[in-house]
């Protein structure tokens, strides 16, 4: 007997039930009409979260960070934290005097521009070819307690580069460069992130769900839902970002964008999957939505629990990026859930049965599809021969693996994070060919003041160092320097120290200095040589000196990035193991889940280093990389696994544990299958972002999306637990029952 005919054989005389379903419905209903004004409200907030965001690195660090403690005693010494940056000028047949002219009235003019920090802006140096030349533009970054975000910061920069612009002679080019420029330049890569994401990810969601549905006009409520759910997310995240409660940058609002709708339109699919079956049983589409919303939600509202738990977990690391990305995207899968549980099913019941038009289901009985289509079939040839199947599965899954020792994750350069070429990267490039690319990003030192001179020379004798005069000395005071500038005159701080007059005083017993390094800040090189100046001043006794500076932040949170992803991928992995044993009440599947979703995770580097490394050729990876994966893939992998296993386990209750598995996977393997394209498709959007990280990141989780729901979840569970039989289930009573 089918479960069609058990449903509609089942005594309708539970009279007590009616009140509590009665009940039920009214809460959805409230709820619904809450969320759908809660989303509204919340979606002019999408577009207000760039307000809110921190793109700067030296945000991210712990409070223990060496850079952070040498950030915050720097501020004792120069309440203006300023961002290095560049303007470059080339004539590749050589500076004119007209040119030299335009580039020394443009230092002027640049001093006057508002956000720059005027007593700062150096005199233009003239490479010894006579083709480029530079000044030195530093951004005001922060001022006392005071942070610049990066819309204004762009602002700044851009005020710069109009003023070069503005009546330039022809053939002259001109170009941002330095720290300043090429942040700004990561800052402008978020810009029309909502329209560029969401437009990009509602269409490639549209075309498929089109293609699942096979209907004009379905389409639209789950998309419109996921839409919703995305803006009560950016309402809450705005006022928690807006008050410092958590930390937003550009990466976790793309991320939010492409997880929301991808999550959404999975639970979507999985929900309206169930209800188009109730409705070849029941003709009250209030009674197919509950039956539907009973069979369903438990699954979705235990996938969605494991994502947010998951998600969770980032908030034990030390990156304040990784703590806030967490909360950032479980927030928006909580709202997502939410929506996709009460607004989605009260939306479908009150539009009617048209909208599954033109294949609108009638009460015909035949709900039963465990047993005809080409899920059925594929169910059926797996269970003759499941080993053959699950054996080939895993064979294939250690080849892909075979790649994952070409990984590389020793960060990227900042030149090296664009997909594109931004002007900041051009400028960069000429700038680094052409001066000293140690310029305008020194490494800052702070120490006790009375052990000054034999830090400079611990210092100075550092490979990586500058050697040339003035390369390692007390920092100046630009207070001082700025009256000066006030006056009309301009110090020439080129050739050497500052004058002791013009150097910062001690402060509470402690000193700042500045080393100029001889390799770009963001470089190895540089690493290497900051991780030597560090070993040199902590051995200078009693002097009790930091490091910090922009290459120490880099260093630092290359660190702390791989101290948290060590610390919470086995967090995450147990966490997720305890959730699926309370969803399936057994140890057994869990742990079969678990070991094939991480087998997935390291397939899916293995594939995606040889990509990186061969077809896009891609310089490296960030440390946090693999973390981010991981917590993506397994996360939302397991999703796919409690879809198929929660049916597993209703249809075995009914049938027995070989057929259940069979029929479990043969009812869901269109709709899984579905979800899983639909969410690749939508995490690889997030390559229009011109970044490689986002590039990297979205590209691995697609790939590992697509792996798990066609080979792991398709083939290799059903036939390994097939294979198993009854003690899947151990120690549950199941695993005594039928095979």
């Amino acid at each position: 007997m089918s479960r069609a005919e058990l449903t509609e054989n089942e005594p309708q005389v539970a009279k007590p039930s009616r009140p509590r379903r009665s009940r039920g419905v009214y809460i959805i209903a409230a709820l619904a009409a809450f969320w759908f004004l809660f989303g509204g409200a919340g979606g002019s907030y999408q577009g207000k979260l760039a307000e809110v965001q921190k793109n700067d690195q030296a945000a991210y660090l712990p409070n223990s960070a060496e850079s952070t403690k040498v950030n915050t005693e720097q501020e004792k010494f120069q309440p203006v934290q300023t961002i290095p940056g560049f303007i470059v000028y080339e004539r590749t047949s050589g500076l004119t005097a007209t040119d030299q002219a335009k580039i020394a009235a443009d230092a002027q003019a640049i001093r006057g521009i508002k956000g720059v920090a005027q007593d700062q802006v150096t005199p233009p140096q003239f490479s010894a070819d006579g083709k480029v030349a530079n000044i030195g533009v530093p951004l005001v970054g922060k001022n006392g307690n005071v942070s610049v975000d990066g819309a204004d910061l762009s602002k700044v920069e851009n005020n710069v580069i109009d003023v070069a612009h503005k009546d330039a002679p022809d053939g002259l080019t001109i170009h941002s460069a330095g720290p300043g420029g090429l942040l700004v330049a990561f800052v402008d890569s978020f810009n029309g992130i909502d329209g560029a994401l969401l437009l990009a990810a509602g269409l490639v969601v549209i075309l498929i769900l089109l293609v699942v549905y096979r209907s004009p006009v379905l389409w639209f409520f789950p998309l419109f839902s996921a839409t919703l759910a995305l803006g009560a997310a950016a309402l809450i995240i705005y006022q928690l970002a807006k008050h410092d409660v958590l930390t937003l940058n550009g990466q976790s609002q793309g991320i939010l964008s492409v997880l929301v709708i991808g999550a959404g339109t999975d639970y979507a699919l999985l929900l309206v999957s169930r209800y188009r079956e109730e409705l070849h049983t029941y003709d009250s589409r209030i009674t197919a939505m509950t039956r539907a919303w009973r069979g369903a939600a438990p699954a979705i509202a235990a996938s969605a629990t494991t994502v947010i738990i998951g998600l969770l977990c980032l908030t034990l690391g030390e990156l304040n990026s990784d703590r806030s990305l967490g909360p950032v995207c479980a927030i928006g899968i909580a709202c997502t859930v939410g929506v996709m549980l009460t607004f989605l099913p009260v939306f479908l019941v009150l539009v009617g049965r048209w909208v599954f038009w033109p294949r609108i289901p009638h009460v015909d009985h035949q709900a039963d599809i465990a047993t005809h289509g080409m899920w059925g079939r594929f169910a059926a040839a797996l269970g003759k021969s499941p080993r053959r199947y699950w054996i080939t599965g895993s064979v294939l899954l250690l080849i892909c693996i075979g790649g994952i020792g070409g990984l590389k994750t020793g960060g990227l350069t900042v030149v090296d994070s664009f997909t594109t070429t931004p002007d900041a990267v051009q400028g960069q490039k000429i700038f680094d060919r052409t001066f000293d690319q140690g310029a305008g990003a020194p490494a800052h030192i702070t120490a006790s003041a009375d052990k000054a001179d034999a830090v400079i020379a611990a210092v100075s004798h550092v490979p990586g160092v500058e050697t040339k005069p003035g390369s390692v000395c007390v920092a100046p005071d630009f207070t001082k320097i700025a009256q000066l500038v006030k006056s009309g005159q301009v110090p020439n701080l080129s050739s050497g120290c500052a004058p002791p007059a013009l150097q910062v005083q001690p402060v509470d017993g402690r000193i700042l200095i500045d080393a100029n390094l001889t390799d770009r800040y963001d470089t190895p090189k540089a690493t290497t040589t900051v991780r030597a100046i560090r070993t040199g001043v902590h051995s200078v006794p009693g002097a009790h000196a930091l490091v910090g500076g922009s290459t120490a932040i880099n260093y630092d949170t290359q660190q702390a990035s791989r101290h948290d992803r060590n610390l919470i991928i086995p967090i995450v992995l147990l966490v997720i193991l305890l959730v699926l044993g309370l969803v399936l009440r057994a140890i057994l599947a869990p742990v079969l889940l678990i070991v094939t979703v991480v087998v997935s995770f390291a397939a899916s580097l293995g594939v995606s280093a040889i990509v990186f490394n061969h077809v896009f050729h891609f310089a490296n990876s960030d440390p946090s990389f693999p973390l981010f994966v991981f917590v993506f893939l397994v996360a939302l992998g397991i999703d796919y696994n409690i879809f198929l296993m929660t049916r597993v386990r209703e249809e075995t209750l009914q049938h027995g544990t070989r057929d259940g598995i069979l029929r479990g996977l043969a009812v869901t393997g269109g709709v899984i299958t579905s979800a899983g394209v639909v969410l690749a498709a939508t995490f690889i959007v997030l390559g229009v972002l011109p970044l490689v990280f986002l590039a990297e990141l979205g590209f691995a989780v697609a790939f590992g999306v697509l792996l798990d729901t066609i080979l792991v979840r398709s083939i290799v569970v059903p036939a390994l637990s097939y294979d198993i039989g009854r003690r899947i289930w151990w120690p549950s009573k199941l695993a005594r029952g039928a095979e």
